[in-house]
Formats: C-alpha cells, structure tokens, sequence
C-alpha cells in the first residue's frame, strides 16, 4: 500500500483546516452557504473560454453550458457537480470537465441546476430530466455519459432510475468520482468521519434535509442504494478510504455487481473526498482512467460491442 503523495496529504491538512467546520453541525453549513452565495459564480474561467468552444443557454430557468472541445467525437457527457445540493460548480469542476472534454473529445453538458435551500429535490430534477431531454436531441443515448462528483453523482444515478421508469433512454454509461449513494447514516459512517478530513455527518444530515422535500432519506430518490440497480449502465466509480461515503459507495457497487452490473471500482488508499478534482498524481492516474473508460464509448464501429474491461484498482506510480 503506497502512501498519499506530499502534495494530497498537504490538501488534505488544508481541508481539515479550512473544509471540515463548514459541515460540523447544521449551523456551521448554514453560515457556509451564506458566504458561499455572495462570493460563488457559475462562470467557466477565461482560461477554458480560450481553450474550447462554451455556449450557454437556459432550461427551466437555469443556466446550461456547453462545453466543446475543438476535436470532437461522438461522446457526449452530461456533467453534474458535487456541492452537498447546496453549493455552486468550482474552478476545480471546470478544470476537470475540460481536461476530460480536450482528452476524449466529448462535447459535455453541464446543468447549473438549482440549489438548496432555495430549491428542493423537485426542482433539481425536473431541471435535470429536461437537460438530459435535449442531450438526446443532439446525440444518441448509447453515446451519453452520465459523470459526476459527490452530490452529483448521485444525481447521475438517480436520474437514470427515473428515466428508466420514464421509459426515456438510457446512457451508455456513468462515471461516479466519491459519490453520495446511501445518503442514511450508518455506523461505519460515523466512524469514517473521525479520519475525513472534509465531510462531517450532522453538516451532511442537514443539507440531505435541506434538499430532500421530505422524502425519507432511505428512498432510492435520496438514496439509489435503494432503487432498481439492474436498469443501470456499465459504471467507473471512485472512492477513497479517508471518504466517510466510501462504506455507502462500496456496498452500492456489491449490490450493482449482484444486480448484473458491469462496475469498475477504484479505491484509492489514503485520500480524501473527490481528490480526482485537484491536481496532484493520483488525480491524474484517476484522469487518466476516466479517459481510456470514456474512450472505449466511441471505438467500436455500428453493431459492434467493446471488449470488457475489469479494473480494481489503480496501479501505484
């Protein structure tokens, strides 16, 4: 087992400092979304303007961008960031999402969804389901990623439940980086928040409460660990050990694995909650894997399947 890098466990000190009071009790996260909101922006930065083609255009009343890189494929990602369901896309999402559109040449899709407590779970995804509408009116759902962090890979998985139930057709695939599954506090999670060095469960109660419209927080809505696992796509999830959502994420990939889902789960030992956003080596070993995971969408000719790939783990540098 390798050690984190110098540089992860320095991010990591700089969380527990600055990160880990924001979501030690309801308060603390309520005061954090006030100073959040007057200092926030949605904008992608001038550097990523420069580097592709962003559009931007509005559904139900909220912003969409469009992100194209200037070689293009047929992928298509639909990108939904973390932020507890009550914090704004960063720097640090758009430097990903960017990385992976110049890498993949995928166009990605990105919903400025609406944010709690100023909107509930209903607005999310009616935003939501009619930001994926239009994606399949530019592109095939075969050809459609659903990506995301935290909250947003919640989203990601929760919506493809609905749009199955919708009959709409699904993605291709998903790819989850330290997502939010089993949203009900377990022991193991009380116990894997003494070591993360972010997240904290009664700040994380609280914006589950402040986002959920009162549905129970053990309904596959608030929680797809719940719901009907075999409707989803082949799946890459990321998880950490230093996470106090990595017990929710490894007994959601058990329980996709025994529904017949094809899921590749990396644990990366040591590191905190979506390390792929912030530039260090064990970011880019997760990049990189994201990358050849996205490239396998577009490689196959009509009629043709990919060749399966089964990875555990990330080899160590």
């Amino acid at each position: 087992m390798s050690m984190p890098s110098l540089k992860s466990r320095l991010v990591g000190l700089y969380l527990k400092l600055t990160r880990k009071k924001g979501f030690a009790s309801a308060k603390d996260l309520h005061d954090w979304i006030v100073w959040s909101r007057k200092r926030q922006s949605h904008l992608p930065p001038a550097s990523i303007m420069r580097r592709m083609d962003v559009t931007s255009r509005e559904i139900d009343g909220f912003p969409v961008y469009d992100v194209v890189p200037r070689e293009r494929s047929s992928g298509h990602i639909v990108y939904f960031h973390g932020g507890a369901y009550c914090f704004e896309i960063t720097s640090y999402h758009w430097k990903l999402i960017a990385d992976i559109a110049e890498r993949t040449g995928a166009r990605v899709t990105v919903p400025i969804y609406p944010l709690a407590p100023e909107h509930d779970f209903h607005d999310m995804f009616r935003m939501a389901m009619a930001t994926y509408r239009s994606v399949l009116g530019q592109s095939r759902a075969s050809d459609v990623v659903f990506m995301g962090d935290s909250a947003g890979g919640n989203m990601a998985v929760v919506l493809t439940m609905m749009a199955a139930r919708k009959h709409v057709p699904l993605p291709g695939r998903h790819v989850l980086i330290s997502p939010g599954l089993d949203m009900a506090v377990t022991e193991a999670m009380t116990e894997a928040a003494c070591q993360d060095p972010w997240l904290d469960v009664p700040g994380g109660e609280e914006a589950i409460r402040l986002y959920s419209a009162g549905i129970d927080v053990t309904d596959w809505r608030i929680s797809p660990r719940y719901g009907d696992l075999s409707v989803l796509p082949k799946t890459l999830i990321f998880t950490s050990t230093r996470d106090l959502l990595c017990s929710g994420t490894m007994d959601f990939a058990a329980a996709a694995r025994q529904a017949g889902i094809d899921v590749d789960l990396v644990v990366e030992e040591g590191m905190y909650h979506v390390w792929p956003l912030i530039e260090t080596i064990e970011a880019r070993r997760a990049r990189d894997r994201i990358v050849e995971f996205l490239r396998e969408v577009e490689m196959p000719k009509p009629g043709r399947a990919p060749a399966p790939v089964s990875v555990t783990a990330l080899p160590a540098e």
